[in-house]
């Protein structure tokens, strides 16, 4: 059991970018020893969200056509933006719009857990940011769902982190882009 001081991020194998023209998308690949019910309640409950992922949402996002409002966390101000669930196959998959970005989860049940990816658009600049704060988030989810929960870490407090700075080293050098400081 660690706790939230003495988490370190590992190394950056999670994320991969594809670019297809102009656009550029942020593909995430995690194996959770957790099943995919287990997983599926994380990403969809508003109350297990709240300790993982870099927004709030209003309602659960668990039924295609529910409509919710996601506030982000940890941004200077306040951004919220009202979306609705497009895909809900529970514990497969899930997709709905997070401001201008797709976000695409699939849950794909393995021997002893889940392998969890999401895939979402992000801007060129921003990839090697979004790879490491999205590593961190998966990191903070798996101690979630081990019951040895370290507490959200997103947007600035996250770059705090010294593991992130690493993060966003490696993922940039991975990617071939330059590494924004902030």
């Amino acid at each position: 059991m660690i706790n939230r001081e003495q988490y370190e991020p590992g190394p950056a194998n999670v994320a991969e970018v594809r670019k297809d023209g102009e656009s550029w998308t942020l593909v995430l690949v995690r194996q959770l020893r957790h099943s995919p019910e287990k997983v599926w309640k994380a990403l969809t409950d508003p109350t297990q969200l709240r300790e993982w992922a870099p927004f709030d949402v209003d309602g659960s996002l668990d039924k295609a056509g529910n409509m919710v409002k996601l506030t982000t966390v940890g941004a200077p101000s306040a951004q919220v933006v009202e979306t609705t669930v497009t895909r809900a196959d529970p514990e497969k998959a899930l997709e709905y719009k997070w401001g201008g970005f797709n976000m695409r989860w699939e849950l794909e049940d393995i021997s002893g857990g889940t392998r969890l990816t999401l895939w979402t658009n992000i801007g060129h600049r921003y990839i090697a940011m979004g790879a490491a704060g999205w590593h961190v988030c998966f990191d903070v989810l798996d101690h979630l769902l081990s019951g040895n929960p370290i507490g959200r870490i997103v947007g600035p407090e996250a770059m705090k982190f010294p593991g992130w700075q690493r993060l966003n080293a490696e993922y940039s050098k991975q990617f071939g882009v330059e590494a924004l400081q902030w």
